[in-house]
């Protein structure tokens, strides 16, 4: 599993935001494509649209917990609340590593910086952001739960 967090950072360094990172990493697991996974967990990057809302490796987990757990049936209570708990679970994991969920905090941003232009992945970029960090550790938040449950 180490080689599927190590995917996740190197999708992240090829220039996919974090949701993408981290579900395509995954895909196969759940019967998907690659391009498949990508699509789905294209808007999530940015903090959902560069919105700098929820981490979008953490919706990336969030995703994966859907394909994982996620209920079928509009009347499946049980289902919907065993996913929602997972979901927290992953949350509170995640917050407990990075400090927040909240892409702009995590940026160490005042605001949100209100444009929705992609940045160049240049040098500087990488540099500056912790988002490959946020990646490494969504992924290995989620290899963990895998390994967890297969014991």
């Amino acid at each position: 599993m180490e080689e599927r967090i190590e995917r996740a950072v190197s999708l992240f360094k090829e220039g996919y935001n974090c949701a993408q990172s981290v579900v395509a990493a995954f895909a196969d697991m759940y019967g998907l494509t690659e391009e498949q996974a990508l699509k789905m967990s294209a808007s999530f990057g940015g903090g959902i649209g560069r919105m700098r809302l929820t981490c979008g490796a953490a919706c990336g987990m969030f995703i994966l917990a859907g394909l994982e757990t996620g209920a079928t049936r509009g009347d499946d209570r049980e289902g919907k609340s065993a996913n929602y708990q997972l979901v927290q679970q992953l949350a509170d994991e995640f917050k407990r590593r990075n400090g927040s969920l909240i892409c702009a905090e995590l940026l160490g941003l005042k605001q949100p910086e209100g444009t929705h232009e992609a940045e160049a992945r240049t040098e500087q970029y990488y540099a500056k952001r912790p988002c490959s960090k946020m990646v490494e550790e969504a992924a290995r938040i989620w290899v963990e739960y895998k390994l967890a449950i297969s014991d």
